[in-house]
């Protein structure tokens, strides 16, 4: 009897091993016949999931995505307004061993959306719904009384995914990277002046 295929399983497993490829060494590295190697599949086999290493980065990307989407999940449950929107930064941030590991597929993935208007459109669509919850965590906040500035919930929103995004960056610097302390200051100081009904006076 032949044995037969978990392809969901093979297909996750060749995601897992791209993001760590592309994070440990790069994107230019991650070579479909290197993944199929370090994967345990013969060079053909990654064909019959992904085309191509465009199809495959996208994938990983996703991936990587879903997997920050799950644990934004789990940190937020049982939470509200101020509380939850922490919890929430603190995932999108490279503040420890996994999120910086992430962070190293996201970077590569994003200076390719500059010139691919499908992978522009899958990192919009991430973005918005972040974007999505951001804004209902802020008016969670409001609801509560834990948010009074008179600033737009959309703005905060852009504000707190701005500097989320912009710490992705400085989190992986290869001399003075921000530090997970530094990171963790910056998204309390921004979310402290949500108290107060006035800009930049919390």
């Amino acid at each position: 009897m032949p044995r037969l295929v978990d392809h969901a399983e093979r297909r996750r497993a060749i995601l897992e091993v791209t993001w760590r490829l592309i994070a440990a060494k790069g994107a230019d590295a991650a070579t479909m016949r290197e993944i199929a190697r370090q994967a345990g599949y013969a060079n053909g086999a990654l064909s019959h999931y992904f085309p191509n290493k465009e199809a495959l980065i996208e994938a990983a990307y996703v991936y990587v995505s879903e997997q920050t989407d799950e644990r934004t999940r789990a940190a937020t449950v049982g939470k509200r307004g101020l509380a939850a929107l922490r919890a929430f930064l603190v995932e999108l941030v490279p503040s420890d061993e996994i999120t910086r590991l992430e962070a190293k597929i996201v970077l590569p993935f994003w200076s390719r959306t500059l010139t691919d208007g499908r992978l522009a459109r899958t990192n919009d669509a991430q973005l918005q719904r972040w974007r999505d919850k951001l804004v209902a965590l802020i008016k969670e906040g409001r609801e509560d009384d834990e948010v009074r500035t008179i600033v737009a919930n959309e703005v905060i929103a852009e504000q707190l995914l701005a500097m989320a995004m912009g710490l992705q960056i400085l989190g992986l610097l290869p001399e003075h990277p921000t530090s997970r302390e530094l990171q963790l200051s910056l998204i309390d100081t921004h979310l402290t002046g949500l108290k107060s009904p006035e800009p930049g006076s919390g």
